[in-house]
């Protein structure tokens, strides 16, 4: 099955600080590089970055990589907007999109290929939602096409969980063992963490 990605690049990031942690060092790349060549080297059909707050800095970030920029006009109110620019994005010929956050700096292609997996076992028909091992939800969620309309309504600062509370019953939880792979950064401390697990990993 042919699945997309939407990448969520736009935000200004305001609670980290005056530097946008999008373009923060980490392992030796931007951030937003680091969670779009995870995206990439995964069984992804069509990725697509939605920018927003300094998206030029962003793009020249993720050059060379096989992306396709959409620009969202109103990013300054909020996720759900850069949520419904991308799936408006994605291409006719996907079955389904994850939805992914561009501050995942831990963000692992395997992980992303378990969900696909899950994903094509129920032959695109379901939400598929990784949670934790205390079954707490958690990025990224790949939806079928079959939600794209309500996904390409959304505005404001509201994102896709009162979609996932709508439509629990469509919903396949897998569980993924290492809770740190879900880790967003908001602030130095967590990026800070999140080099010191990356370290950790290249040993």
């Amino acid at each position: 099955m042919r699945v997309a990605a939407v990448i969520l690049a736009a935000g200004e990031s305001r609670r980290f600080g005056p530097e946008n942690k999008l373009l923060a060092d980490v392992g030796g790349l931007p951030l937003v590089r680091r969670v779009a060549d995870a995206v990439t080297e995964g069984d992804i059909s069509e990725v697509v970055v939605v920018t927003g707050y300094e998206a030029g800095a962003v793009e020249k970030a993720l050059h060379e990589l096989p992306v396709k920029f959409r620009y969202n006009a109103n990013w300054e109110r909020g996720m759900g907007t850069s949520i419904a620019a991308g799936v408006s994005a994605v291409g006719v010929d996907v079955d389904g999109a994850f939805i992914i956050p561009g501050d995942m700096a831990l963000l692992a292609s395997n992980i992303l290929r378990k969900l696909v997996d899950a994903f094509e076992e129920d032959n695109g028909a379901s939400i598929v939602v990784p949670i934790t091992a205390r079954g707490e939800q958690r990025n990224p969620v790949l939806w079928p096409r079959m939600y794209f309309p309500q996904l390409a309504a959304l505005d404001g600062t509201e994102g896709a969980k009162k979609l996932l509370a709508e439509f629990a019953a469509s919903c396949r939880r897998v569980t993924i063992g290492d809770d740190l792979l879900f880790a967003d950064v908001d602030t130095p401390e967590d990026l800070s963490a999140a080099r010191v697990r990356i370290v950790a990993d290249q040993r």
